[in-house]
């Protein structure tokens, strides 16, 4: 097939073969679209293959399943050589000077409800909400999807490199050589189409396909069209240095095993996220919990207070003992303002830990966690994390490389012995216009050994001391971090036991407290009001204490499911219970 693509000055058409003009054309339609179907085909083979290492982890172990953006939109000030900056000075500032007699009391009362009451709109959210909250716009928990994510993407690019790759090169020259003020002039066309391919034991072949035209678009005497095809097959081994297949595909099993890594890790996030925002659940349950307790005692005070005026009024109590209760409710007030100052913090560093904007309005609502407290020991948690923790396996196997990279620097010690092999099928010498009649006759082939002797390894012999430091460096690593996962482990099983008998004593010394309490109330008249203060701020500090103490309990129970590596993600973010054994 021909295909006319320039028209000479003097004499007929340029003629090319298929593989000038039809590549090239083919290459352009590639080059006019098909971005989008690319970059879907590339999401839905990543997707595969997340899918398959998940599951090489565990059976509760999951891949990322949200959709990736396709466009990354270029802002109007993102070329700016010069971005603009806002700072103005300080005779450009000003600020209003607030009343030295206002009622700080009150400002801070109606800043703390502008957070705190909230509008019937407000998201209403529990801990297995906050967990599925996360899990969707939670900044961490998107970035250690994107990281397992950018892993499997440098797998399908690694294994790319060792599947034959296909390009296309197409190169068209004028020239024309001047004698006596003649410039015969000619048009030469000359396309290559190629496909490459890594050697599995090392080295690289490569087949290519030379289609060339040339025209004479001016000349002296005459002018002619010239074509022709050639066919070259070549390879280069190496057969000393690189050879083999465990030094030739280094990078490739390195990015496999990169790849489980990455898996481990996204599920060890997992675990992780949803630990760090049960914490911080409890803890904003805790405060809120203080609130309350801080709330009765000040109503407490107040009716306290009430009946101390009255017994001063009526000369049964001295004034100092009235003022003594003022400044306590006065302490309370302050106290509670500071805890919903805190409440108001907590909330809003929650919503950011879960993608939201600090001005959303999501009200936290209790949730009662089932977390069956294990009956172990602290060698039996030991012996859990050195089996489960996904983190410790990593570490483990990442020891393993960096042994197999001192192999590697010991291949570079060697000596190159290099095979080259070639052979071209061409068409037709002795015919202008060959097309694709090609002759077995005119065939060449050559093969060749190349020697380099190791004269000068210095750079290599120092990479190889570098990999056995290296090595060493990783054996150490590894055995602090896992002697440091033994001791968190064993500490989790005993932090345990300590949250259970700490709540314990705190609900006791609740109960002791309010009943003192409530014989001071029955025996008001006999009771000094500093005897009275003192049991409520311990009856205070004994509720916050027992509040502390399931904050704690809870805590410590998720902590030993983490450290032990027994934690188990649900796909919708929460904690999957673990079946009792008999």
């Amino acid at each position: 097939m021909k295909r006319n693509c320039v028209r000479g000055r003097r004499k007929g058409p340029i003629s090319v073969t298929w593989p000038v003009g039809g590549v090239a054309a083919s290459a352009l339609a590639l080059l006019a679209g098909g971005c989008d179907s690319s970059l879907r085909a590339i999401d839905a083979r990543t997707r595969a293959l997340m899918d398959e290492r998940s599951r090489l982890v565990g059976p509760d172990a999951l891949p990322p399943t949200r959709e990736l953006s396709d466009r990354s939109r270029v802002q109007p000030g993102d070329r700016a050589r010069a971005p603009a900056t806002n700072n103005p000075g300080a005779d450009e500032l000003g600020f209003r000077q607030a009343a030295a007699d206002r009622d700080v009391a009150a400002s801070l009362r109606t800043f703390s409800d502008a957070e705190m009451v909230l509008g019937p709109e407000a998201q209403r959210m529990d801990l297995r909400g906050a967990w599925l909250q996360v899990t969707r716009t939670g900044r961490e928990y998107l970035s250690a999807e994107e990281e397992y994510i950018l892993a499997a993407i440098s797998l399908l690019i690694e294994r790319h490199r060792w599947t034959p790759r296909l390009s296309n090169d197409t190169s068209v020259d004028v020239s024309a050589d001047g004698e006596d003020f003649h410039y015969p002039t000619t048009l030469s066309v000359v396309n290559t189409l190629r496909a490459t391919r890594r050697l599995p034991f090392g080295g690289e072949a490569e087949a290519r396909w030379v289609a060339r035209a040339a025209q004479q678009l001016s000349t002296v005497a005459t002018d002619g069209y010239v074509q022709s095809s050639e066919i070259v097959l070549s390879a280069n081994v190496p057969l000393l240095r690189g050879f083999g297949r465990d030094i030739a595909q280094e990078s490739l099993v390195q990015s496999e095993r990169d790849l489980v890594y990455a898996a481990r890790n996204f599920e060890q996030s997992r675990r992780q996220v949803l630990v760090d925002i049960a914490r911080d659940y409890f803890d904003i349950l805790q405060t809120q919990a203080q609130i309350v307790n801080r709330e009765l005692q000040l109503k407490s005070q107040e009716r306290f207070l009430e009946s101390t005026k009255e017994k001063v009024e009526a000369g049964r109590l001295r004034g100092f003992q009235q003022r003594l209760v003022e400044n306590q409710v006065l302490q309370a007030q302050s106290s509670l303002a500071s805890l919903r100052e805190q409440s108001i913090l907590q909330m809003e560093r929650f919503k950011i830990r879960l993608g939201l904007a600090p001005s959303d309005e999501v009200e936290v609502l209790p949730f009662d966690l089932p977390l069956p407290e294990h009956a172990t020991n602290p060698d039996q948690a030991s012996e859990a994390a050195m089996a489960y923790r996904l983190d410790l396996q990593n570490r483990r196997d990442q020891l393993a490389d960096a042994r197999r990279a001192v192999e590697i620097a010991r291949d570079q010690l060697r000596a190159d012995l290099n095979l080259d092999v070639s052979g071209t099928l061409g068409t037709d010498n002795d015919r202008d216009v060959g097309g694709l009649r090609f002759d077995p006759g005119d065939a060449d082939y050559s093969a060749g050994l190349t020697l380099s002797l190791p004269l000068d390894r210095r750079i290599e012999r120092l990479q190889l001391r570098q990999s056995l430091i290296q090595a060493e460096q990783a054996q150490r690593s590894y055995e602090e971090f896992r002697d440091n996962v033994l001791v968190d482990a064993r500490r989790s099983v005993r932090s345990v036991e300590l949250s259970r008998f700490q709540l314990r004593l705190a609900e006791e010394q609740v109960t002791i407290t309010e009943s003192r309490l409530e014989e001071q109330q029955i025996n008001e008249d006999t009771v000094d009001p500093q005897q009275r203060i003192d049991t409520e701020l311990e009856l205070l500090n004994a509720r916050n204490a027992r509040d502390q103490a399931v904050t704690d309990l809870r805590n410590a129970v998720l902590d030993y499911l983490l450290q032990t590596g027994q934690l188990r993600v649900a796909p919708d973010g929460s904690i999957k219970p673990l079946p009792v054994l008999e």
